[in-house]
């Protein structure tokens, strides 16, 4: 089952130096009842697609708390300055992938590096998989050819990252994978899709085409989809403490779940000299 959450339908709030569009509810926003997943979906909490002006011109999130929440970065175009109370000092770009974790508590401050050009990049938030995680940080670099004509894993449970290879993964304290794919017009990936399994397609630019075997449903900039299986699952897991994940190849996919059964394609319906730029989020 494909649900549609287009870019207009997304909460907006304007500060002068932040613009910011809220696929879920944020801050003051809150969307109307009949919206969908209006509130996050599964165990994701948030996306927020952020356009921070010049430091120049004070933009930039000051120093503030969070705890118990996976909070990622992912720079689309400009420059981040990271800083937070582990000691931190980080800039993000585009390519880059930022993971804090909040765990028993954190404060960091994130500001444009630039002092005459915006930084935009996607704010995300994942539930953990329990509470009371070592507060943390990491980053890495996912060149564009790396994620060109695939499906990239950008982001897995720590446990499926510590015999992943090169250029592994963002470990992630939650039970949640995350795939990052560029595609040109008419290039395809597929995505596998446990039984048991949700995902969100967030699309970033361009247009793309997803199709589960029932239709197909054309998706512009700023618009996703959520995607769950015909026969319901239980809600989204409260953190518990404690709870562990598998290793290996399944590692972060439901208990019982092997990972095989459905499959969806995505395809690039931009011009030939375009490109588009997508978020796969895997779920329990």
């Amino acid at each position: 089952m494909i649900t549609l959450r287009l870019a207009s339908e997304r909460g907006h709030a304007d500060f002068g130096w932040l613009n910011s569009r809220h696929s879920f509810a944020f801050g003051r926003w809150r969307p109307p009842e009949t919206l969908p997943h209006g509130h996050g979906f599964r165990t994701l909490r948030v996306i927020n697609q952020d356009i921070v002006g010049p430091a120049s011109k004070g933009g930039g999130f000051k120093p503030h708390p969070h705890h118990d929440m996976e909070i990622i970065s992912y720079v689309i175009a400009g420059a981040m300055a990271h800083g937070d109370s582990t000691g931190t000092k980080a800039t993000i770009r585009p390519g880059d992938i930022q993971r804090m974790t909040a765990g028993r508590g954190i404060v960091h401050s994130e500001f444009n590096a630039s002092d005459d050009q915006p930084v935009h990049f996607l704010q995300i938030w994942i539930q953990p998989d329990r509470r009371g995680h070592e507060p943390g940080y990491a980053q890495t670099h996912f060149a564009r050819e790396a994620k060109l004509n695939q499906l990239r894993l950008v982001g897995a449970p720590a446990q499926a990252v510590i015999d992943a290879g090169p250029n592994p993964p963002i470990a992630l304290n939650a039970d949640a994978r995350l795939y990052a794919s560029i595609l040109p017009t008419g290039a395809e990936v597929a995505v596998p899709l446990g039984q048991a399994r949700h995902a969100w397609v967030q699309v970033i630019r361009g247009r793309v085409a997803l199709d589960d075997g029932t239709g197909e449903r054309v998706l512009g900039a700023g618009d996703a989809a959520a995607i769950s299986p015909e026969t319901p699952t239980p809600s989204a897991p409260a953190p518990v403490a404690g709870a562990g994940l598998g290793a290996g190849a399944n590692a972060g996919r439901g208990a019982g779940d092997s990972g095989m059964g459905r499959t969806m394609t995505v395809s690039g319906r931009t011009s030939a000299q375009e490109e588009s730029e997508l978020l796969v989020f895997d779920l329990p």
